[in-house]
């Protein structure tokens, strides 16, 4: 009876200490304390992303490749009341890289969340180029952000994908091969990163209305043969991504890692 006793009360003021750090965070937004890079991230997807993590709670670094643009993106964030900054970052140069990782740890003081999103167009360029984007410089962008993330006690990658990867189109060859080798570089980075504490995952997007993939969409005739792949028969939206890598980079995903999440509207995409 008295071991009864003994476990009750011991329940009880779990229960309690559960109940009160419950009320102490809920009004904290999951993300509050986090810093986050986003590439690519002043339009589509990518801008969408640095958005949605700005809304729950991190500090966030935008970047593409042509100041105007960080400009204009910076001035529509802060305006809704997000603390971001910007730089311009060619993912491909190593020199854009270096300053877009110093400017984000002397701004805010360590890196958390890196989500590698800067891709090459998937209609134009040759398969050379495409890989430097797509696949070199996303592989190095990690390895110089791993050591900052670590720093911090570990914290989360993510990779943004295509359903391209998964599905080759059949001219978009190399854009798509590029996008599956992403979907291997997510899975092989667990066996180095786990041990640092840091999770990594990936997006596959399927066709979502950006500039992008307009040419998809961007005439009647051409959206409606687009619509009609998918089961949902309607084109995804930016925000539609965005909540997932947030999700991602949060501890509501803490026993996620090495996943790519396909965000199709129903069109079937495995390897």
């Amino acid at each position: 009876m008295a071991s009864l006793s003994f476990a009750r009360a011991l329940i009880s003021n779990s229960l309690r200490q559960y109940s009160l750090r419950m009320m102490s965070t809920a009004g904290e937004k999951k993300l509050t304390g986090k810093v986050a890079i986003v590439t690519a991230s002043t339009d589509g997807i990518g801008f969408a992303i640095a958005r949605r993590l700005g809304q729950d709670g991190a500090k966030v670094m935008v970047s593409s490749r042509k100041q105007k643009n960080v400009d204009e993106a910076v001035k529509k964030l802060k305006a809704e009341n997000l603390d971001v900054t910007g730089t311009v970052c060619h993912v491909g140069k190593g020199d854009d890289r270096k300053n877009l990782i110093d400017k984000t740890v002397s701004t805010y003081g360590g890196i958390d969340i890196l989500v590698s999103n800067a891709g090459q167009n998937p209609f134009f360029g040759n398969i050379l180029d495409i890989f430097d984007t797509n696949v070199k410089s996303t592989f190095l962008l990690v390895k110089e952000t791993v050591p900052h993330i670590q720093a911090r006690g570990g914290g989360s990658i993510i990779i943004v994908s295509s359903i391209t990867g998964y599905n080759p189109s059949k001219v978009l060859g190399p854009y798509s091969v590029s996008k599956t080798a992403l979907l291997g570089l997510t899975k092989a980075l667990v066996h180095q990163l786990t041990p640092l504490n840091i999770r990594v995952n990936g997006i596959a997007p399927g066709i979502i209305k950006t500039r992008f993939s307009e040419a998809l969409w961007v005439s009647d005739g051409a959206r409606e043969m687009t619509e009609a792949m998918v089961p949902m028969k309607r084109l995804g939206e930016p925000h539609e991504c965005a909540g997932i890598v947030s999700f991602l980079a949060s501890d509501d995903a803490s026993y996620v890692n090495g996943e790519n999440i396909l965000i199709t509207g129903g069109i079937e995409a495995r390897l």
